[in-house]
């Protein structure tokens, strides 16, 4: 134990309530509508975009978009506090989004549901959390936004009738992950939001009367077993120095410290793969004799053009780095695909250390989830046996469900000796995961890299490029120097 230390590694700490890793969106969004009906004194949410008409089941006729379920949630309950804070996004940035969520505030006009849109972080940058919190007693947390875009099954078909936008248009297969628990982590949550509420709004929320840490929560929702009980469980930030405020930088020192602290498997799911000091002390670990299996799994090709120009062109560079310096072999990067070819979107951001350490959020792997964004992820920590084994199965879980097999298929094949990337392998021969390569770079490529060209740090270099290549330079350098020492 030790990796989550409050005010080091987390914002928050203490001991886990009961968590359930909630994979894709068909499971998130129906657990989520059930505690939702559930809810007595407040619902909060935190979210980078929102799209009232994302349905939450879209298999079941009876459930409807997020935005009628919350009202009439609120006017069915007068003691309900139903409030959303929604990043104001750039207008470009709306417009691929059919105008939301800049169109949701008519959406809630003469309702009970208060819809507030926060502009406040730098120019250029934005609020990411994506947070619900139920009575503070129950709370999710992890990288999936209410859009009509987002829904997905854990089998990732590549033709599903279900995965239907408001305007009729098919999307494709897209993968989330996200976490729920209860008590202390979910009392923190809804500290959280309160926070930003009070910054954005000026105004300070009541915590949800009577809301305990003692006890499970009445709202946990019926029939769902959790699958983490144990170890302590921490609330990690970014959060940028910006006009006066304290910066915190938690979920960048969380995962340094956990790659450095690795003994058998570095496991992550993330959307981009950016960062430079990420890559150099991923680096380091290869470069090791005996030293952690690394496996990688982000998505083949960015949906957006300037995704593609900028993250994907900077992720080849961190993927040629790591490639090159893998001399033993321990490095495997993959993209995932549907069964039938359709390439899928990893937007999951998920990190698992081990047997010990599980972390959750919206943070990705590039520069400014580390300092220009506001950001936020569950983490848990684990030390006995029995809790181990559950965080095992959980990743192992995660893993499988991209080959469309079991944690304990799986978790078979690694305890007769092979590393999780084996496993996969045997499981799928490189059908569904196909290796994730570096690509050729031209001239404006490599300058879009070599500057992280809209990938900023933080504030002091959000409109220099050249001080953000020199500050990524020396930080890698003094981070290359820091682990050779030891």
């Amino acid at each position: 134990m030790g990796l989550l230390r409050a005010a080091e590694t987390c914002w928050r700490l203490g001991p886990t309530g009961r968590v359930k890793v909630l994979v894709d969106c068909q499971d998130y969004f129906a657990t989520l509508l059930g505690a939702l009906r559930q809810a007595r004194r407040s619902i909060h949410l935190l979210g980078w975009s929102f799209d009232p008409r994302a349905r939450l089941a879209p298999e079941d006729p009876a459930a409807t978009e997020i935005g009628r379920t919350l009202i009439d949630l609120a006017a069915a309950n007068p003691s309900l506090d139903v409030r959303l804070l929604v990043w104001r996004s750039a207008l470009p940035i709306s417009a691929t989004q059919s105008g939301f969520p800049h169109r949701a505030r008519s959406w809630f006009r003469d309702t009970r549901v208060r819809f507030e849109l926060d502009d406040t972080v730098p120019l250029g940058g934005c609020h990411h959390q994506k947070v619900v919190v139920v009575d503070d007693a129950l709370a999710f947390v992890g990288g999936a936004d209410f859009a009509d875009d987002r829904w997905d099954t854990a089998r990732h078909l590549a033709d599903d009738p279900r995965r239907v936008a408001s305007d009729g248009r098919l999307h494709g297969p897209r993968h989330e992950v996200t976490a729920m628990t209860d008590g202390a982590a979910a009392r923190d949550l809804g500290a959280l939001f309160r926070d930003r509420w009070r910054a954005a709004v000026g105004e300070l929320p009541d915590a949800a009367p009577g809301a305990s840490l003692e006890g499970p929560a009445p709202i946990w929702p019926a029939g769902i077993a959790p699958e983490i009980t144990g170890g302590v469980c921490a609330i990690a930030r970014t959060e940028p120095s910006w006009r006066g405020k304290t910066p915190a930088r938690e979920i960048a020192q969380l995962t340094l410290d956990a790659i450095k602290s690795a003994k058998h498997l570095i496991y992550l799911e993330n959307q981009y793969f950016t960062w430079p000091l990420a890559v150099e002390a991923l680096a380091a670990r290869l470069a090791e004799p005996v030293g952690p299996e690394i496996v990688l799994v982000s998505t083949e090709r960015s949906p957006s053009y300037f995704d593609r120009l900028t993250m994907d062109r900077s992720r080849s560079t961190a993927l040629w780095r790591l490639k090159s310096g893998d001399v033993f072999g321990r490095f495997h990067a993959f993209a995932p695909h549907a069964a039938a070819g359709a390439p899928i979107i990893a937007h999951a951001k998920v990190m698992a250390i081990d047997d010990t350490l599980l972390r959750i959020g919206s943070a990705n792997l590039n520069n400014r989830s580390h300092g220009f964004d506001t950001e936020c992820e569950l983490a848990i920590e684990v030390e006995a046996e029995r809790d181990r084994a559950a965080l095992a199965e959980v990743r192992d879980r995660m893993a499988g469900h991209w080959v469309d097999k079991t944690a304990a298929e799986v978790a078979e094949i690694r305890r007769d000796g092979g590393s999780l990337a084996q496993a996969l392998f045997a499981l799928d021969g490189a059908s569904r995961l196909r290796p994730l390569e570096p690509r050729r770079l031209g001239l404006v490529g490599e300058f879009v890299a070599e500057f992280h060209i809209g990938d900023p740090t933080d504030v002091a270099d959000s409109w220099r490029p050249a001080r953000r290549r020199e500050r990524l330079l020396a930080q890698a350098r003094a981070l290359r120097l820091a682990l050779a020492a030891g």
